[in-house]
């Protein structure tokens, strides 16, 4: 492959430190090195970003119709020009916020979709104000999906530098946890995982499957779900050729690997691996959005209000957010 893989870089909620974040990443020149970037947004709120960062960017502003790939510049501007910045309530979750982002969300999503970029990827939303400006708002992937029109399985990966996180189920109550985990649904989770990991470049992905229980059961007195759900699934992956283990006690099996024993940990639900995984990298910490036609990734840290406006947001998760989704479209357009 010759040509730079082309990212659109969807710019999150404008009071936060989003447009901060966009700013910062624009400049940075391993980002240039490996794609093109092509950020949705305002660009008056971005400029205002860029001051507040003290950066400089250079962006070449184009149409929303414009063929990118024949476009000339490392880094490119589609303006929606949506949201004055007089408009912006700093530090709070507002409908105009949610608004913004949800349309430079949906934007970027519809030119992965076309196929007029290679992958996604966009700074923090804040669900409240996403929620405000679209009541049905559940998460990123049920709005992904439908905005794409994707009709098989998606899920939302973690990953911290070489070790990921899937999950069995995710934005539910914990109450409803037990009920939701079937054969089926475990199994289906354990494959799409094995399948985003290998599209990540490893080539036989050691996947360590947590069980939901306390001591994953402990040989059935703390509950039969490692032994009449989980186990059998191991089993089934294994003879499917996925190199997977367990369960294993949720408490200890991110310390195994973390040591190298393994690439990614399945756990049950959404909290069991996300505590983990920000107690060991909060500020490195990427959200994939995995089972799409193509990569789809964000920080895994939230719109930070209480620093907003400082300049002082680290573009560490953000950063390693751009380079995986580079990364992965590089492997995609060879």
């Amino acid at each position: 492959m010759t040509a730079k893989p082309l990212v659109a870089l969807a710019m999150g909620d404008p009071a936060g430190i989003s447009p901060e974040l966009t700013a910062k990443l624009v400049v940075q020149d391993d980002i240039r090195a490996r794609c093109r970037l092509v950020v949705i947004g305002d660009r008056r709120i971005f400029d205002q970003g860029a001051r507040v960062a003290g950066v400089t960017p250079e962006l070449t502003t184009v149409g929303q119709g414009t063929e990118f790939r024949a476009a000339h510049g490392d880094a490119l501007f589609v303006d929606l020009r949506h949201l004055d910045p007089n408009d912006v309530e700093p530090k709070t979750a507002t409908l105009a916020g949610g608004k913004f982002a949800l349309a430079n969300y949906k934007h970027a999503l519809e030119l992965g979709r076309d196929g007029r970029v290679d992958a996604v990827c966009f700074t923090p939303f804040n669900k409240q104000a996403m929620r405000l400006a679209r009541a049905e708002y559940d998460d990123e992937i049920a709005f992904s999906a439908e905005v794409v029109g994707l009709k098989t399985p998606a899920s939302e990966f973690n990953v911290l530098d070489r070790l990921w996180n899937a999950r069995v189920t995710s934005h539910i109550p914990l109450k409803d946890v037990a009920a939701n985990l079937s054969s089926e649904r475990i199994h289906r989770a354990l494959k799409l995982t094995h399948a985003c990991m290998r599209n990540a470049g490893f080539a036989r992905p050691r996947i360590a499957v947590a069980g939901l229980n306390p001591h994953a059961g402990d040989g059935g007195n703390f509950g039969r779900e490692e032994i009449d759900v989980i186990a059998p699934v191991v089993a089934a992956g294994q003879r499917d050729g996925i190199a997977a283990e367990g369960p294993f006690p949720a408490d200890t099996v991110f310390l195994r690997a973390k040591g190298g024993a393994f690439d990614a940990v399945l756990t049950m639900y959404h909290d069991q691996g996300q505590i983990a995984m920000k107690l060991m990298g909060f500020d490195r910490g990427v959200t994939l959005l995995g089972g799409f036609p193509f990569p789809i990734c964000t920080p895994a840290h939230g719109t930070a209000y209480d620093i907003a406006g400082q300049g002082i947001a680290s573009i560490g998760a953000s950063r390693a957010a751009l380079l995986l989704a580079a990364e992965m479209a590089a492997r995609r357009t060879v």
